[in-house]
């Protein structure tokens, strides 16, 4: 499969933030999010589902973030964009050459 993207499209540019644990003195931890590297990506919108919760409506927005090939992305972290937060939860590389990655993530609402 050949791939064609421009990567002239990465115009976000974003934080990648991993999860640390930190105590909190009381023998558990409390999650704080540490900014890891910043890079340029493309954030394409794939989906918006609207789901009722506890009688209010919430959404879900998905997205596909791409970035250039780089070891240490993987699911469970997040990229950042000002306020914006999107949680990634699958990573891959889409025609397997190793020149870019693919995260699909989900936008936080609040």
């Amino acid at each position: 499969m050949v791939l064609f993207f421009d990567p002239g499209l990465m115009t976000a540019r974003l934080d990648l933030e991993a999860a640390q644990m930190v105590p909190d003195g009381q023998g558990g931890a409390t999650v704080a999010w540490e900014v890891t590297l910043s890079l340029w990506a493309r954030i394409e919108p794939v989906s918006f589902v609207v789901a009722e919760q506890a009688a209010a409506e919430a959404g879900t927005i998905s997205h596909r973030i791409w970035v250039r090939f780089r070891d240490g992305i993987s699911a469970g972290q997040r990229f950042r964009k000002g306020a914006r937060i999107f949680l990634v939860k699958l990573v891959h590389d889409p025609d397997e050459t190793g020149r870019y990655l693919v995260c699909q993530c989900e936008e936080e609402t609040r």
